[in-house]
């Protein structure tokens, strides 16, 4: 629908991403099919509340460590607040360990990762922003984030197979991707997303498309 627009937010005070390029250009091909409007930034003085309120959602796009203050933070909260949605893209949930407001919308806190290889993907549910259209088991190459502080209120999606690779953490429940209503507002998260030949999967590529067109309240 016309009249969306998202802000896609990169910035970094840890580790970086190489696939953040990428990203960004596969993020501008969903938009432009979906007629959403696009800004690119890691400019943190964009957050604040006259700026925030010409767009639908954000997008935290492999974010990495404390990348606002105080003031920053709080007109996010007032963002989401207002009935407004974010979708968080693996580092995502290695971004302010200090701001458990951000914490909650993310879901869960990122608690390190075995190297990358295959893992199989299982639906947890077959109806929600499109999962029933992916495989499952969905086997596929990534870096698989064990997650600490997961929140009881998130809609598991996608969860991890823990038998199928090496190193994961949560045994029975591993949620990789979900979804939540979160204080006024809409969180979409994937813990995939780490090397820039994801973004051109097709399956990722429709499975972030839903999950933005939830956050945009579509």
């Amino acid at each position: 629908m016309q009249g969306k627009r998202i802000l896609v937010f990169s910035k970094t005070e840890g580790f970086r991403h190489s696939s953040i390029p990428r990203g960004q250009e596969a993020i501008r091909d969903l938009a432009q099919a979906e007629e959403w409007g696009l800004t690119f930034t890691e400019d943190a003085t964009l957050f604040q509340s006259d700026t925030l309120e010409q767009y639908s959602a954000l997008v935290f796009l492999s974010t990495t460590g404390d990348v606002l203050n105080d003031a920053q933070q709080a007109a996010m909260e007032a963002f989401i607040r207002s009935g407004k949605g974010f979708v968080g893209i693996h580092s995502a949930s290695d971004t302010e360990y200090d701001w458990p407001w951000y914490g909650g919308l993310v879901g869960a806190y990122f608690d390190g990762h075995p190297r990358i290889q295959e893992a199989a993907i299982q639906r947890f549910i077959d109806s929600g922003l499109g999962v029933e259209n992916l495989p499952s088991p969905w086997i596929r190459v990534d870096e698989w984030y064990n997650f600490r502080d997961i929140s009881p209120d998130i809609q598991p999606l996608l969860c991890l197979d823990e038998t199928t690779y090496e190193g994961g953490t949560l045994d029975d429940f591993h949620p990789i991707s979900w979804y939540q209503a979160y204080d006024g507002g809409r969180s979409f998260y994937t813990g995939m997303g780490h090397s820039e030949e994801s973004f051109s999967e097709e399956l990722f590529l429709q499975h972030l498309r839903n999950g933005m067109r939830y956050a945009v309240g579509e």
